[in-house]
């Protein structure tokens, strides 16, 4: 090993042979001793990569790993996805185990985290998604050991969450969401009941994947991939609201977003941008249930939508197709909407129900043989 400088520079820099390659380096110092340190750990890294030796990490904080992690996944998750986790450690992870090294993050850790978000009033559902967060990313740094596997358990998730709006809720939310200084809202509000579609299938719908003469529309992104590149059918309702909102966008392109984030003033809408997707509706979502007397998320319009195909008798695997259900979700629903399809699951026996209240040829009546009192068993028959 040789150090040596170049002319214009005061640091050190090393040359030296290993396995036939020349390795150099710039030991980005002016001391020769703290030079000769750093070739002397430059060697034994090489070495230890050329044997196969693991090479030693320093014990890392949360904070650190997370940073780290988000990076490396930016390329590889959804750009939901990816959100659900940033906003997991920004707002709750980092502020209460950003100062931990993971190492030092066990099941009581993990359980104190839990019942401390439980206190703030966090729901079950969410929490459960924030430590799916860290557990992905202990799992990634191979600090997601067998006790954790065993120890670390889910809350209890309620499956009753959600609710289907009457018809006098709809009507009410009609006339507000038409009155809302958003214009896309009444649109986004028809489309959506009408559709079932998530919310950010809907905020992130494009011209080009709504097909007018075919009367359906294919969903982008998706939350699934049960639901991703679905084709939805449109409705009367849901065909003639975006006909509508389609003329007052003249000069829209395949590629431009159906709702486009747009600027509202007193005087409303005075800037649109057709080219970004409309942030969100949340002001004026609230605004339109305030006027309108109802309390309901935005997301139970998709309840609505669901409940009512169901009622009305639709098959629970065309009603999972058209929502864009996983098979696990789909599972899932069937329990949560079991008590709307028992209506249906009686016309379906009732539709196998061949008697008239008379003996049919072969057959028996109120379980007795034509010719016997004695009960007639027709299996052994």
């Amino acid at each position: 090993m040789s150090l040596h400088k170049r002319a214009g520079s005061n640091n050190w820099y090393s040359k030296f042979q290993f396995d036939g390659h020349t390795h150099q380096f710039s030991t980005k110092t002016p001391s020769k001793s703290l030079a000769q340190k750093a070739e002397r750990s430059r060697r034994r890294e090489i070495e230890a990569a050329y044997n196969g030796v693991p090479k030693r990490r320093a014990p890392r904080t949360l904070h650190v790993e997370a940073r780290d992690w988000l990076v490396l996944k930016r390329a590889t998750l959804a750009a939901n996805s990816l959100s659900i986790h940033e906003c997991s450690f920004r707002l709750h992870l980092l502020p209460k185990l950003g100062d931990q090294l993971l190492a030092d993050i066990d099941a009581h850790v993990i359980a104190n985290y839990q019942r401390h978000r439980l206190t703030e009033g966090g729901s079950p559902k969410t929490i459960n998604l924030e430590v799916g967060t860290l557990r992905s990313l202990l799992r990634q740094c191979g600090f997601w050991t067998e006790d954790l596997r065993r120890d670390v358990r889910s809350l209890k998730v309620r499956n009753d969450v959600g609710m289907a709006l009457t018809k006098e809720q709809e009507r009410a939310l009609m006339k507000t969401c038409r009155a809302s200084r958003s214009p896309s809202l009444f649109p986004a509000f028809v489309v959506a009941l009408n559709t079932g579609l998530r919310y950010s299938e809907l905020r992130l719908l494009r011209w080009r994947q709504i097909d007018f003469l075919k009367a359906q529309l294919t969903v982008g992104d998706s939350k699934t991939p049960s639901g991703e590149q679905r084709v939805v059918p449109l409705n009367n309702a849901a065909l003639m609201e975006l006909q509508r909102w389609a003329t007052r966008v003249p000069d829209r392109d395949d590629d431009h977003f159906v709702f486009p984030s747009e600027r509202i003033g007193q005087g409303g809408v005075y800037r649109r941008e057709p080219k970004r997707p409309i942030r969100d509706w949340k002001t004026a979502w609230k605004t339109a249930k305030r006027k309108a007397g109802v309390t309901v998320r935005f997301h139970d319009i998709r309840h609505t939508a669901c409940t009512r195909m169901l009622e009305a008798g639709i098959p629970l695997s065309v009603v999972a197709k058209i929502l864009g259900w996983s098979p696990s979700t789909t599972a899932m629903m069937a329990k949560r909407y079991g008590h709307i399809g028992n209506s249906a699951l009686r016309q379906a026996v009732a539709a196998l129900d061949t008697s008239d209240g008379h003996s049919t040829e072969g057959g028996y009546k109120n379980g007795y043989s034509q010719h016997s009192s004695e009960s007639t068993d027709p299996v052994s028959c």
